[in-house]
Order: C-alpha cells, then structure tokens, then sequence
C-alpha cells in the first residue's frame, strides 16, 4: 500500500508504524493511535497545507493530493480504539 511506504519512508523514524512497536522519538505518538487524538480523516487539510510543529525534530511536510489519500486510506486500516 502507497500510504505504508510512504509512512515507512518519512515518518518511521520517529513514529510508530506497526500494530503494537513503542515510537522511536517518544514525543511522536504511534500512528496506530492518532485517531485518539485527532480524526483520522480530518488530517488532510494539514497534510495538505504542511504539518508544522513546535519542535526543531518534526519536519516540515506538504504533501500532494494522492499522497494525503494514499496515508490517510492506509492510517485509517491501523487504528486501534
């Protein structure tokens, strides 16, 4: 699935992509559980516009419109409750 490389590609190294791993930076939530904290489906419009954070860590992210359906199809499989 697109949205899994391209999570395995930009974001693994800080947060976690699999079912039940600890994120690498502890500070990035793993995206299994990002529904907790925002809906999934919602996150397109920052993708869109850029994800930009309070910390030097996070990396400034625009992503193009098949990017952002690709990740957000693929985060929407991944959640847990």
């Amino acid at each position: 699935m697109a949205g899994a490389n391209f999570a395995a590609e930009n974001c693994g190294v800080c947060h976690a992509l699999g079912a039940s791993s600890d994120s690498p930076k502890t500070a990035a939530p793993p995206f299994r559980l990002l529904s907790r904290r925002y809906p999934v489906e919602h996150l397109a419009e920052a993708l869109a516009e850029g994800i930009f954070v309070g910390h030097d860590a996070m990396p400034q992210f625009e992503l193009g419109a098949r990017q952002i359906t690709d990740l957000l199809a693929w985060l929407a499989t991944i959640q847990q409750p």
